[in-house]
């Protein structure tokens, strides 16, 4: 019976600890998008809330909760690390756009943004650094940034 009980107890206390991890979670995920987003939370995670809503707790839980939030690295490097590495995939124009834009918000200068996008052609090929400095260019242009190199 005591057993049965320690167990019990064992078990409530392990379902709100693990309640409030999640709950941590969720808000470092939230607060790191709201300082890539501008504020403006994550479009892409609302899209997702009628068809895989699980996907954007993933994404908020996970990679901006648990991984882009880590402090080893600031934002503002993650976000270029990140533009990297989507010039270099070349087939996810909307998540290079959106971490562009990102990479602004997170400190990053116009220039750099254009650097790492360049750099990919060594490493990534030419097409996809010219795809990469077309999103540059779509963002520079709605944000209104002159760059000049």
């Amino acid at each position: 019976m005591i057993r049965v009980l320690l167990s019990c107890l064992i078990l409530v206390w392990t379902q709100a600890s693990g309640a409030d991890e999640t709950a941590t979670r969720t808000a470092r995920g939230n607060a790191t998008l709201d300082v890539i987003t501008g504020g403006k939370g994550s479009p892409a995670v609302a899209a997702l809330a009628d068809i895989a809503p699980d996907l954007g707790r993933w994404i908020v839980d996970f990679a901006y909760g648990d991984v882009v939030s880590r402090p080893g690295l600031d934002l503002r490097t993650r976000e270029l690390a990140t533009v990297a590495a989507l010039t270099a995939l070349g087939n996810a124009a909307p998540q290079l756009k959106s971490h562009i834009k990102g990479a602004l918000n997170a400190g990053a200068k116009p220039q750099e943004v254009v650097e790492v996008v360049m750099q990919m052609a060594v490493y990534a090929g030419f097409p996809a650094s010219l795809n990469g400095i077309s999103a540059v260019r779509e963002v520079f242009a709605e944000r209104g940034i002159e760059h000049a190199p």
